[in-house]
């Protein structure tokens, strides 16, 4: 695979990853191009996928899934990740046995064809042998095993096309949803607060504990900690420094001019012969009687233009748009390295052929003193107050950890306070004790196991500095009805409330019926109008719009009327008026777009179903 990288970076051209990625959405593009291993995991109708491609394919979803989780590795479930990585490889293989059982395949002919037509393996609009291998050789794969992976990836294509292109959707299915979607319901909102109702009610322990009984899977908990914890900041620790000598800066500007002539790269040029059509001895004679012409007087950009096979850098005079280490090898990196400027190499032999290499000193403009003596300044400054934060943070640590205490903290340093959460879990979003640095010291094996110690101090991606301290560890499993009481009678007694709330307007509600809403007695009901909303609004509240669109259409000047509860709240959700017709408004591309949509819906559960009838069907071990 780095050989890989290399060429996509090189003169093969950045074509080739878009080409070739997107056959890989099953399995990934390590496991696309590893070889395998007898080391099984698992064996789908007699065919065996070995350990080496779930674990390629499980590192390359575990990349995926910490770009959504931002880095934090905590918050990844990697026993989901390994599953997953396992079931898509089991997939792929059955699919892909049923894609032969179908006949379902391009003949070599053809992927010989489709091969010979990419650009990328083609210099002046002919398919290149040189380029075409070259790119095997970088991959480190047979011309067959490529073709072998190109038929499989195609197979898999099409068989997926047949659910996805050409799922069936009728007129009336797009027209039901589209009502669906932009039916329009106009509400009318009362709500009724429950602290009233609250004041009178009392819970029993029976009450308490049977509704614990019957509802114990409420009471689940994930893993959580109690934890106390102090926070530095730069800003806490005294002794910081505001000024800077000229002495300093001279240094500083000396350190810079020095960093960016050492950085600077130079301009690489080469001619290069390659092997194919001819002998490795011809190459070397040819490469051989280039240099002496080069020597005799011919400029090496001529040379180059006359001479070079690579086609990417022939009509420059040779020279590499951007050089990279790595790309052709070492020998011809330690040549680079070696060289002065102005001078050509000798032969240099590389797996692509042989190499005449010159090198040119880049010019580099390094901007003045007076330029760079404020940006400088700011540096030395927070380079100095970094060292007396650095200085001062491994003073107190020391004194925390022999104390095993926070309070030497805010003894030392005055506005530093002692800090306290309950309840943390890993998912819990926290200024601070978010970070997975610190996550890692409150979920381990050690606080499992009973460790209360105070931490060492943790550096914070934004520069501060904390310690924490576990007080508590709360284990995943079910809550104990000591430890749930206060929350399932607070359960109970919202409950009641609602009852109680609910008996007082049933009359009024029963009103709503039976007669026209300007005629229903509203007495303790102070009824807002919400507005007009459709089902994809998002605007309400999801208890209120589900309670909104399970109520039937309204007949002329009713109202039809339900509760939706709310925490500490009962609102009374009224329907006023519905409208059935705005789907007619929708243009024709609208309607096309929707039809597409719920199509590849449709197609990708006919898909999954397919694969999992395949699943139900295979002896996999």
């Amino acid at each position: 695979m780095e050989s890989f990288r290399k060429v996509i970076k090189g003169w093969l051209g950045k074509v080739l990853l878009i080409l070739f990625l997107t056959p890989l959405a099953l399995v990934g593009i390590e496991g696309y191009f590893s070889g395998g291993s007898k080391d099984t995991a698992t064996t789908v109708n007699g065919t065996d996928i070995s350990k080496k491609e779930v674990e390629q394919l499980t590192s390359s979803l575990k990349e995926q899934y910490l770009a959504y989780a931002n880095g934090d590795e905590t918050l990844l479930n990697q026993n989901f990740i390994n599953n997953k990585a396992l079931d898509t490889l089991i997939s792929r293989q059955l699919l892909l046995q049923q894609a032969d059982k179908l006949g379902i395949s391009l003949s070599d002919q053809q992927l010989v064809h489709m091969i010979q037509q990419q650009p990328s393996f083609q210099q002046n609009g002919q398919f290149s042998e040189a380029l075409f291998s070259n790119y095997l050789k970088s991959i480190g794969m047979t011309n067959r095993d490529f073709i072998e992976n190109l038929r499989k990836d195609h197979a898999l294509k099409m068989l997926s096309s047949t659910f996805m292109d050409y799922a069936l959707v009728s007129k009336m299915d797009i027209k039901q949803i589209a009502d669906l979607q932009t039916e329009q319901r106009t509400l009318q909102l009362a709500s009724i607060k429950l602290d009233d109702y609250k004041r009178g009610i009392k819970v029993t322990d029976a009450e308490v504990a049977a509704y614990y009984k019957k509802h114990s899977s409420m009471f689940k908990q994930v893993t959580s900690v109690d934890v106390d914890y102090v926070v530095l900041s730069p800003a806490n620790v005294k002794g910081t420094s505001t000024e800077v000598s000229d002495a300093e800066i001279q240094q500083a500007y000396n350190e810079f001019v020095q960093k960016e002539q050492q950085a600077a790269q130079p301009t690489v040029k080469h001619i290069l012969i390659t092997v194919d059509g001819r002998t490795e001895a011809e190459a070397k004679k040819l490469v051989e009687e280039v240099a002496a012409k080069i020597k005799a007087g011919t400029s090496f950009a001529d040379a180059a233009t006359q001479y070079s096979e690579d086609p990417a850098s022939k009509a420059k005079g040779g020279e590499i748009a951007v050089y990279q280490k790595g790309v052709f090898g070492d020998a011809f990196d330690q040549t680079v390295a070696s060289l002065k400027a102005g001078q050509v190499s000798a032969p240099v032999k590389t797996d692509y052929g042989y190499h005449l290499i010159e090198t040119a000193s880049t010019a580099i403009q390094v901007p003045s003193l007076e330029t760079e003596k404020a940006r400088l300044a700011e540096e030395i400054l927070k380079t100095k107050n970094a060292n007396v934060f650095s200085d001062t943070i491994n003073r107190i640590n020391d004194m925390v950890v022999s104390s095993d205490a926070l309070d030497v903290i805010s003894q030392e340093v005055k506005d530093a306070k002692i800090q306290s959460v309950s309840g943390l879990t890993l998912s819990f979003i926290h200024p601070v004790l978010s970070d997975a640095n610190v996550k890692v010291k409150l979920f381990n094996d050690d606080v499992k196991n009973g460790e209360r110690n105070v931490s060492s101090n943790i550096q914070l991606a934004n520069g501060d500095v904390i310690w924490v301290k576990v007080r508590n560890y709360h284990p995943a499993g079910v809550q104990t009805l000591a430890e749930a009481k206060a929350k399932v009678t607070a359960k109970l007694i919202e409950q009641k409330a609602v009852e109680v709330a609910k008996a007082k307007i049933q009359n009024t509600l029963n009103e709503f019926k039976s007669k026209p809403a300007a005629s229903v007695n509203k007495t303790g009901l102070n009824f807002v109008a919400a507005g007009t909303f459709t089902r994809a609004d998002g605007m309400l509240k999801r208890e209120i719009q589900r309670a909104a669109f399970s109520l039937v259409a309204p007949k002329e000047g009713f109202w039809s009327v339900t509760t939706a509860n709310l925490p500490n709240e009962l609102v009374v959700v009224a329907v006023t008026n519905v409208n059935k017709t705005t789907s007619s408004a929708l243009t024709d591309d609208q309607l096309a777009e929707l039809s597409k949509l719920y199509q590849q819906l449709r197609g990708q559960q006919e898909f999954d179903d397919y694969t999992r009838y395949l699943k139900e069907q295979a002896k996999i071990k």
